[in-house]
């Protein structure tokens, strides 16, 4: 199925921009032997320093060489030692109708067991494709709100596409990006925004308890099998947070393992480390002590 990237063409080149120097930043600083300057980064990127400074401060809220710590491999291990949170089994299944997660509210609402048996049949999915902070994704909604956000920059967009349908196969797809826009929209703005979350009954467990984790922390798998009343259920864990269909939002990339090693993300490690290094930028940005700057925005 083609995708056609109307959705993306009302947005500002420049938000697609921004995430794509990051990206190739955290790839010249992945093979670097040693830390490089703002100068040297800059020029490998072909900006001025100036710009680079400008650019990852506006979007990180931190300079690049503060950003590149967060980058470390070094900084998953200090997060599980520093800001890791151990859920609190009431606090990770109560979430009955609301979660919040980086400011965002969601309210979501789980298929029955009987609509997930019937794969999505007799189900309209809209979907088109978005801007984020974190690249290009493609989202899709149902009637009760927005159901998958995968992002495309590892995977490309045909196979995100067929990965989505994949869980719903029976469902009827139509492309229609002035139905998620708006959706994007307010997520990207912080307002009430209601999921739709489709899946078996121990997934849905799972991905409730992942909502529950703060923004700027980080949690393990045998902590959530822990929290939800199967502590020998980490490996089927694991498997659930990789099946997680709605991308940053419910926050997978807040589970590493135990080591503090980054373990998966179903849409590339790369994603998963500059999340982790953006919302641990934007905590630290946030502490009493930190210095006032301008918040970045993304619409």
């Amino acid at each position: 199925m083609s995708l056609r990237s109307t959705a993306l063409s009302t947005l500002p080149l420049e938000d697609r921009y921004h995430y794509n120097i990051i990206r190739r930043a955290i790839d010249l600083i992945d093979a670097a032997a040693l830390p490089l300057s703002l100068d040297a980064l800059a020029a490998e990127l072909g900006m001025s320093p100036h710009h680079l400074q400008k650019l990852f401060t506006q979007w990180a809220g931190v300079s690049p060489k503060r950003f590149q710590q967060y980058l470390t491999l070094g900084h998953a291990k200090a997060l599980i030692d520093n800001r890791h949170t151990m859920l609190d089994t009431a606090d990770a299944t109560g979430l009955s109708s609301t979660g919040r997660l980086h400011d965002l509210f969601l309210r979501w609402e789980a298929m029955t067991p009987g609509e997930f048996a019937r794969k999505g049949d007799g189900l309209n999915i809209s979907y088109g494709l978005c801007t984020t902070p974190f690249g290009e994704a493609l989202a899709m909604a149902t009637d009760r709100g927005l159901c998958a956000l995968a992002f495309t920059s590892e995977t490309g967009r045909e196979a995100a596409f067929a990965d989505l349908s994949a869980r719903w196969p029976a469902a009827h797809y139509v492309e229609a990006p002035e139905t998620i826009r708006p959706l994007i929209d307010t997520a990207l703005g912080g307002g009430t925004m209601p999921l739709h979350l489709i899946g078996a009954p121990f997934q849905i467990k799972v991905w409730e308890a992942l909502l529950s984790i703060p923004s700027g922390h980080v949690t393990t798998y045998s902590d959530i099998a822990q929290a939800i009343g199967n502590p020998k259920a980490v490996r089927a864990v694991g498997t659930a947070v990789g099946r997680n269909p709605v991308s940053w939002l419910i926050p997978c990339h807040r589970v590493l393992r135990k080591t503090g090693a980054l373990g998966g993300y179903h849409w590339g490690l790369p994603v998963k480390r500059a999340i982790l290094a953006y919302e641990s930028a934007q905590a630290d940005a946030t502490r009493p002590d930190a210095p006032e700057r301008k918040p970045a925005t993304f619409a």
